[in-house]
């Protein structure tokens, strides 16, 4: 876009944009489709807070298009509390500072009632001061660490015990194909390093020896991989069967694979166990020597649910692209989203306070056949999956858990936090509450 805007201010241009896209999402869903009465009053506004250019804008683009898609559908139903529901989109631009200040000016400026956004753990690691300043609610859809627990944040991707531990779980067994060294590679920051800490103490307590264990950081983007595939080479050439277990993030995905594939790495002879691919990743790649591949996550676009199948139909009819793939953090924001609709409309009111408390106790159909409830300490409960990636960019389940897992804040498999959890309902009403000594530690999160 040219930095020139004649006879507009970038603000005003901003806002004019915004009511086409309100005017074309709203039209989205009229067609053959019954409409409840229509919205009135001072609108609530929803704020979008999703890199839609930079490294991470491969992922993040359509957690903000699924937003407007489900903003669209509740207005078609009605809106919230009778008002109709605004949405209000910044580009945080995969830049970490800047993810604050648009987070600041959607509160303070936008006076958005709830904020939908962040990938990345440092993005997220970035607003929650101002969150907490300001006392505004973020739901958080992707996969993460743990190690936190804000009153100001909904947790609705999944915790280390929720896909990190399961995914190893899985590669340990014979089902699984009985690996014992493990490459941990990962993006240099705080997700990898967190995920992969608690990770290396899990899989030494299964008897995983430290020379077992590789470790390797490279910076968001990199795109030269030959020399670490190699080494992944060498490591796995060592007789005895090796895994990778991947926190790569954003656009350095695709050079990644694409290495593996020209050194002739299959999933036969080294799997790799992905945290952070799934199909909208995969849609931009060549799969061809990606079969067998893995990837651990909540949801995948290829389970076969009537719930599943319904939200896929609305995606496409939204996105006017039969082509448009889904994944596990779209199903986190709508879990997430219809959460908060059922709060505010519980509370009564889209007052933070009240509907922090309310949100406690929920509970969310999920797209795979189960039931997500909000617990205590804001994060969900759901089911992991393993998948393989097929030909066709989609993934093929071949593992399961049984039942739903309850997401952790705090690991049990770091020493310092082994004893403490979150619980933001009353009495404890504490985000690291020691269960040893019966103390909150004050702070709000860390």
């Amino acid at each position: 876009m040219s930095d020139i805007l004649p006879k507009f201010s970038r603000r005003a241009f901003g806002r004019l944009a915004l009511a086409s896209s309100v005017a074309a999402i709203g039209a989205a869903y009229r067609p053959g489709q019954a409409l409840a009465a229509a919205p009135t009053g001072q609108p609530i506004k929803v704020g979008i807070l999703h890199s839609l250019s930079g490294t991470m804008a491969i992922s993040e683009t359509t957690l903000k298009d699924v937003m407007l898609m489900l903003i669209a559908e509740q207005n078609r139903k009605g809106g919230l509390l009778g008002r109709p529901l605004e949405p209000v989109i910044v580009d945080p631009a995969s830049n970490w500072p800047l993810f604050a200040e648009k987070a600041r000016q959607l509160l303070s400026v936008d006076k958005v009632d709830a904020v939908f956004g962040c990938w990345t753990s440092v993005s997220r690691k970035s607003v929650l001061p101002v969150f907490e300043e300001l006392n505004g609610i973020l739901f958080y859809p992707v996969q993460y660490e743990g190690q936190e627990c804000s009153r100001n944040i909904f947790y609705t991707g999944a915790a280390p015990n929720q896909q990190a531990i399961p995914a190893v779980d899985y590669l340990l067994s014979e089902e699984g194909g009985n690996a014992k060294r493990f490459a941990l590679v990962g993006t240099d920051y705080v997700y990898p390093r967190t995920t992969n800490q608690i990770l290396a103490n899990y899989l030494k307590s299964k008897g995983i020896k430290d020379e077992d264990i590789m470790v390797n950081y490279t910076p968001f983007g990199q795109s030269d991989w030959q020399t670490i595939v190699s080494q992944i080479k060498a490591f796995g050439a060592a007789g005895k069967k090796t895994a990778v277990v991947s926190t790569i993030n954003g656009d350095a995905n695709v050079p990644f694979y694409k290495e593996l594939g020209n050194q002739g790495v299959s999933a036969t002879d080294i799997p790799v166990m992905a945290f952070s691919v799934g199909e909208e990743e995969l849609a931009g790649m060549d799969t061809t020597s990606l079969v067998g591949q893995l990837a651990a996550w909540n949801y995948f676009e290829s389970i076969d649910t009537p719930e599943n199948k319904l939200f896929i139909k609305q995606w496409h009819e939204f996105t006017k692209n039969p082509k448009r793939t889904t994944n596990d953090p779209m199903e986190a924001h709508y879990i997430g989203f219809n959460m908060w609709v059922q709060a505010v409309t519980k509370a009564g009111t889209t007052d933070h306070d009240k509907v922090i408390d309310t949100m406690i106790g929920i509970r969310q159909p999920n797209l795979t056949g189960g039931v997500a409830q909000m617990l205590p300490n804001h994060h969900l409960t759901k089911p992991v999956y393993i998948g393989e990636i097929q030909e066709d960019g989609q993934f093929s389940v071949v593992w399961k858990t049984p039942s739903t897992i309850a997401g952790q804040a705090w690991s049990p498999w770091v020493p310092e936090t082994k004893n403490l959890i979150g619980d933001w309902s009353k009495p404890i009403s504490c985000g690291n509450y020691n269960t040893a000594t019966k103390t909150c530690i004050g702070k709000k999160h860390v």
